[in-house]
């Protein structure tokens, strides 16, 4: 028990030391900071030096145990619809996981020696230590993923009455998802970057219909597949596109009249 003590409080004292030199010691990047300014999802993992920090510690624990291809697939999925695009994400975010696992049972042990808990609280501690650690990360990003879906569902219905009125004004698809983003970058920034991904994605040369159901996959919103499945059936079967963003701008403001309802009557419920 003594070794195990041992091991655990000099894992955390090495885990501090580092994150401290790597947080302070760290070269200033001229393309990461440019990168930043392009695209602000980067900053939080290129540039963050606690991520920088665990993807180091944690990198041999990542080749002992080696992530599964499905697995990489759904939690990349699951980091695009947070807003984290980088192609590190994935390692960075298990890296993360796996040194939370161990950094918090450490602390907890070492505050558990310095205290003269007995050994039955030890490893009760050490064990909820080590669960908190382990799921924390993943409240976390989906708490963001909820708090991003929410905010791109509020900039849906804006998004949609520029479309309309783009169209009908004679401009294209592709320019009027254009001109959407670039209206859309102070009020709704996250729609703002998906819509620059579609048309950034159509400028190098991938189909419409692709870029469209890729921005369903990344954002996860049911509005945005609805949407999606929209312009994709009106593109295909040569309908007006205008007239069905229309029906479909107004079937979207009744649904969330009728959620804003229900919320009402929940929170006069929840008050009583």
């Amino acid at each position: 028990m003594l070794i195990l003590i041992v091991l655990l409080t000099f894992s955390g004292i090495a885990l501090a030391v580092m994150s401290v030199y790597w947080m302070f010691s760290r070269p200033i990047n001229i393309v990461t900071t440019r990168l930043e300014g392009m695209d602000p999802s980067l900053t939080l993992i290129e540039n963050n030096p606690i991520s920088v920090m665990a993807e180091r510690v944690a990198e041999p624990l990542n080749r002992i145990v080696p992530i599964s291809a499905i697995e990489a697939a759904k939690l990349q999925k699951q980091l695009l619809q947070a807003g984290y695009r980088s192609p590190d994400a994935a390692m960075v975010y298990r890296a993360i996981q796996i040194t939370l696992l161990v950094a918090f049972p450490s602390a907890v042990v070492t505050a558990c020696f310095i205290t003269n808990q007995t050994t039955n609280n030890v490893f009760l501690l050490g064990g909820i230590a080590a669960g908190v650690g382990f799921y924390l990360p993943r409240f976390l990003m989906r708490r963001k993923t909820a708090g991003r879906q929410q905010r791109i569902t509020w900039g849906l219905a804006d998004a949609l009455d520029l479309l309309v009125v783009a169209i009908e004004a004679g401009l294209g698809l592709n320019a009027a998802l254009n001109r959407i983003g670039d209206e859309l970058k102070n009020l709704h920034p996250d729609m703002h970057y998906e819509l620059e991904l579609v048309n950034l994605e159509i400028r190098v040369g991938r189909s419409r219909e692709e870029a469209l159901r890729n921005l369903a996959e990344r954002t996860g919103v049911e509005d945005i597949r609805s949407f999606v499945a929209l312009l994709v059936q009106a593109d295909r079967f040569g309908s007006s596109i205008g007239k069905a963003v229309r029906v479909f701008a107004e079937s979207l403001r009744t649904k969330r009249r009728q959620r804003a309802e229900q919320a009402s009557q929940k929170a006069a419920l929840m008050l009583l």
